[in-house]
């Protein structure tokens, strides 16, 4: 497992990091999440062994990542922020150097290149310095050279930072596939990115963690749980609308939306409002594009909670 205990990292006066302890088991995808400042990219690079804690301690599979600093970063692929390489190096190059240094030979080594070379679509870019690619393509090398030695847990800051949403797409899917055998923390302020590939999210603000949960249950926590969004076809009937949902007693609380003729509404603690409104809208005969359930708002949690 990954394994932190009690990490702390201080900086004369600033603290960055306090008190930090969590553990991620195989098969689990944790997303590190928390605003700018908060102390994600400290903690990741500490698990990483690129920063010393000032106290506490981390551990992967095992070996401590300041006593056994080896041994730890043979079981781990870290793409750190920025994605640093050596920018005058063809891609082609640096893979190889990569691989080298991870101790990858003959068959296996060709066989690892090609796999991340084809899985990250680098096959028009092998030749170019890295100094010259895309923001993207430098995104997908820096990937590509965390997991070319296939290893069994994967630090990855901001890893689809920079990508167009096809090649969002293509490293969620790559991250959803590792998963299956690896451990993978991700640490990223994408909230979209939690949704789609995470098991578990920790929140972190100020240095401390402040939530640990799974992201359905963090999304529960949002008042806009089990509220019932609809939108109708004209906002001519708005008006009435919003007046006969507000009039209804278990609803708390009705958001109206102009631009698009939507109403949101939000249900007294406890309460379910799904089947009422759509008696409602029927008995009234709105005319509807839409209406649906909320399974809340993992956003606007965390504006809450980071706060």
């Amino acid at each position: 497992m990954i394994k932190t205990d009690h990490l702390c990292k201080r900086y004369q006066s600033v603290t960055a990091v306090e008190d930090v302890t969590f553990e991620v088991r195989p098969g689990e995808v944790l997303g590190f999440l928390g605003p700018n400042g908060a102390g994600k990219t400290t903690t990741m690079r500490m698990l990483a062994g690129f920063v010393a804690p000032t106290s506490g301690r981390a551990s992967l599979f095992g070996h401590d990542v300041e006593a056994e600093p080896l041994a730890a970063r043979q079981s781990l692929g870290y793409l750190p922020e920025g994605a640093p390489s050596y920018g005058e190096m063809r891609v082609n190059a640096f893979l190889a150097f990569i691989a080298d240094l991870r101790g990858l030979e003959g068959a296996r080594k060709r066989a690892r290149m090609h796999h991340v070379i084809e899985r990250l679509q680098l096959d028009s870019v092998l030749d170019r310095p890295i100094e010259t690619l895309s923001k993207g393509f430098r995104r997908r090398v820096g990937l590509a050279q965390a997991i070319i030695h296939d290893p069994p847990a994967l630090i990855l800051d901001e890893p689809t930072d920079g990508l167009d949403p096809n090649q969002k797409h293509e490293v969620r899917t790559l991250i959803n596939e590792m998963a299956r055998e690896k451990i993978i923390v991700i640490s990223t302020h994408i909230l979209e990115e939690v949704d789609a590939v995470c098991t578990r999210a920790i929140i972190i603000a100020r240095g401390r963690i402040v939530a640990d949960d799974t992201p359905v249950q963090l999304a529960a926590r949002s008042r806009y749980y089990n509220a019932v969004s609809l939108q109708l076809e004209t906002a001519e009937q708005l008006a009435e609308a919003r007046a006969a949902v507000e009039a209804l007693p278990t609803v708390a609380q009705v958001e109206v939306s102009e631009r698009d003729a939507r109403l949101t509404a939000l249900p007294r603690a406890g309460a379910t409002i799904l089947q009422a409104i759509s008696d409602l809208s029927r008995s009234r005969g709105l005319k509807l594009k839409e209406l649906h359930l909320e399974s809340g708002r993992l956003d606007e949690v965390f504006r809450t909670i980071t706060a």
